[in-house]
């Protein structure tokens, strides 16, 4: 994977607390795996190790994603949107999938399938 820049990395709105959503998507499949947080450290270690790195919000550290699990995420490309203030990490997904719950995907529940497709 390519180093960023700083200038790059500059180019990027971190939120007030520091952080900025990452949004990781199955390279081969498209389907978004999950979303979870990044800040300056946890965006260069990905790009220096080639998996994805994290802020937790909750435990106030850093977390591999597969470091316990084994389900890895190796990173084949990383972008960002127009604003500077979300990140796309595209993935190869390794193991089960990306969801703590087992789930090969976080976004497995849905609330109204079919809903405003204008059937009764």
């Amino acid at each position: 994977m390519t180093p960023a820049s700083d200038v790059e990395i500059g180019d990027l709105r971190f939120g007030d607390d520091g952080l900025i959503a990452a949004i990781v998507q199955d390279r081969s499949t498209l389907e978004v795996l999950m979303v979870a947080y990044m800040n300056d450290e946890a965006l260069r270690r990905s790009i220096e190790t080639g998996r994805t790195w994290f802020w937790s919000r909750s435990r106030k550290e850093y977390w591999q994603k597969g470091e316990t699990s084994g389900d890895r995420q190796f990173i084949r490309e990383i972008r960002y949107d127009c604003d500077g203030d979300a990140l796309l990490v595209l993935v190869d997904q390794h193991g089960r999938g990306a969801c703590h719950t087992g789930e090969r995907t976080c976004f497995y529940r849905v609330f109204a399938e079919g809903a405003g497709d204008g059937s009764s």
